[in-house]
């Protein structure tokens, strides 16, 4: 999903920097600045763009926001919305618009408008927007900062676009959790100060099946039974060296 963030006329140079920072985080490489009410490279803009900074440098400046989203699928946000106004202004919950827009956001390149660190969007602008989103807050105070509106609408919009390689969570077989019970069984049978092995073998053999250990975990507490029995039993087919 291609995606560019477009901020309506920002105020403060610390939400900038932090806008771009988030930006960054998930992906983003290009923002947009609409009529900006303060300077994108300043002190404090860098300062809380950390390594961001490229995207502030880069950032497009435009007069309006029709140019700064043309072509592409546009995405208002708001924090203050009534009932009422909600079909007028295409108003979706974030869940609910990504169950209704996920294949348009798929096809098409989507500019993400945040607005005004003050006053947000305009309702002229919203009328602008393909569809707005806001995020679930206490009624009590619904109103994020733009960083953060931002920072919690790009990792729902982005979620499943980076890789991380897979990790490794197979659950072990009946086989190796009945291997890792000999093996703290045998520990257990050879001290003389364990009054009833029976049953504390069988509590670990609960303990065991009841937590559905991973191939992983079974291995880290195998090599642990060996160091602390100063021993070395191996189960087979298990590499001490795996956690």
């Amino acid at each position: 999903m291609g995606i560019q963030v477009v901020l309506v006329s920002p105020k403060y140079q610390i939400n900038l920097g932090y806008a771009a920072r988030v930006s960054k985080n998930f992906g983003i490489s290009k923002i947009v600045l609409v009529n900006p009410r303060c300077k994108p490279t300043g002190i404090q803009a860098i300062k809380y763009s950390k390594h961001a900074v490229d995207l502030l440098k880069n950032a497009r400046i435009s007069r309006s926001l029709s140019e700064a989203t043309s072509g592409t699928f546009v995405i208002g946000t708001t924090g203050i919305w009534h009932k009422s106004e909600k079909a007028f202004y295409n108003i979706f919950p974030m869940d609910e618009f990504l169950k209704r827009f996920q294949k348009r956001l798929k096809s098409h390149p989507v500019s993400l408008v945040i607005g005004r660190d003050d006053t947000g969007l305009t309702k002229e602008e919203m009328r602008m927007c393909d569809a707005s989103v806001f995020i679930r807050t206490d009624p009590a105070y619904t109103v994020l900062n733009i960083s953060h509106a931002l920072a919690i609408a790009l990792y729902e919009l982005t979620k499943g676009d980076f890789d991380y390689g897979k990790i490794d969570t197979r659950i072990a077989s009946y086989s190796e959790r009945d291997e890792l019970v000999r093996l703290f069984s045998m520990g257990v049978r050879s001290n003389n100060n364990i009054r009833d092995k029976s049953a504390v073998i069988m509590a670990f053999r609960h303990i065991i099946n009841r937590a559905v250990p991973t191939r992983k975990e079974l291995s880290a507490v195998a090599i642990g039974l060996n160091k602390v029995s100063g021993k070395s039993h191996t189960i087979h087919g298990w590499d001490e060296s795996e956690p």
